[in-house]
């Protein structure tokens, strides 16, 4: 009878330690699912380009498990290229203490790093990040901020010398952009310089909002045989008013980036701004998962491709050799 109730009784105990492993692993998998998170997102001006990045990053984040309305609380907020919706937007995702905040264009990345030195910072669709002083070089950017930057090496010379391929008899440029905007500014030296080195001219003109596009593109139809547009938000928030010109006065349009070209302008050496958006994500997920901002190395374009709409070659009078469309991307057929 004894030994009878002495192994009852460590049957018992068996059971109670099998169901106190359990009670652990239970415990165990719900430490291990992901906290909600919370995410901030800024954006300068509402255009194809920044809105592919958007919804890159986001997709880049739901791929790595983080889903909204599940473990993430997703805060976007557009300042429709106000300068002051834009300081009040940075401001307020500092205050509501998101997890990470991700600035698109370099305007929006400028007021949220002016207004918090603690909370991770990702820039995407920005020309210069080390000019902007946004990161203080690209391969260690220090502090809390780091990103993506769309502008690769050879996009603006290759667009520039696409005009003396598809348009040889061309002389001057056109160039429309915002003085206002930095990233502009640095497109527009570069563009100079390459027009320069190609044996063209550059004629400019500067405009402050998107409202004066259409006026400006008109001021330059007799002082140029084509338009450049280069990567500049408030200008190509305006795009159509520069093709409604541009197809009235036959005038070839090449611009800084693909996104513009499926829109109705002929050429373009670009990127994909999603997959941008996506490396992105990518490095939030690893400042999620607890990297430093400051050992991330910002990221740039990995493809670059020729772009051509063959509709808008029809609308602006554009015959095209069609020896140079092998390696192109072909849009508007």
């Amino acid at each position: 009878m004894k030994k009878l109730l002495i192994a009852l009784l460590c049957g018992a105990l068996l059971m109670l330690a099998a169901c106190g492993t359990d009670s652990k692993k239970t415990s165990g998998s719900k430490n291990d699912e992901k906290k909600t998170v919370k995410v901030g997102i800024i954006q300068l001006v509402e255009h194809p380009s920044l809105d592919a990045a958007r919804e890159g990053f986001i997709d880049a984040l739901k791929d790595a498990g983080y889903e909204e309305g599940k473990n993430l609380k997703l805060d976007y907020q557009n300042a429709q290229g106000d300068v002051n919706t834009n300081m009040t937007i940075a401001q307020k995702l500092v205050a509501d203490q998101n997890d990470v905040i991700l600035a698109i264009a370099t305007a929006s990345a400028q007021a949220v790093v002016q207004n918090t030195k603690d909370i991770p910072v990702l820039f995407t669709a920005i020309t210069d990040p080390v000019g902007a002083k946004l990161v203080q070089s690209i391969d260690k950017p220090g502090g809390n901020v780091t990103g993506t930057s769309d502008t690769h090496p050879e996009a603006i010379k290759k667009t520039i010398n696409a005009i003396k391929q598809f348009i040889p008899d061309a002389k001057k440029v056109g160039i429309i952009y915002n003085s206002g905007e930095p990233n502009a500014v640095v497109n527009v030296k570069n563009a100079k310089a390459a027009i320069k080195q190609a044996g063209l001219e550059a004629v400019e003109t500067t405009i402050s909002t998107s409202s004066e596009v259409k006026q400006a593109a008109e001021s330059l139809t007799d002082r140029c045989d084509v338009f450049y547009i280069p990567k500049d938000n408030t200008v190509v928030s305006a795009l159509e008013s520069v093709i409604t010109v541009a197809n009235d006065k036959k005038i070839p349009t090449f611009v800084g980036e693909g996104d513009s070209v499926k829109r109705g302008t002929f050429a373009s050496y670009g990127l994909d701004y999603h997959d941008l958006g996506y490396k992105t994500g990518k490095m939030a997920v690893d400042i999620l998962k607890g990297k430093k901002p400051s050992d991330i190395p910002v990221g740039f374009p990995d493809n670059l491709e020729l772009v051509v709409n063959k509709k808008a070659a029809q609308q602006e009078g554009i015959k095209v050799n069609e020896d140079l469309l092998k390696d192109a991307k072909i849009v508007g057929e």
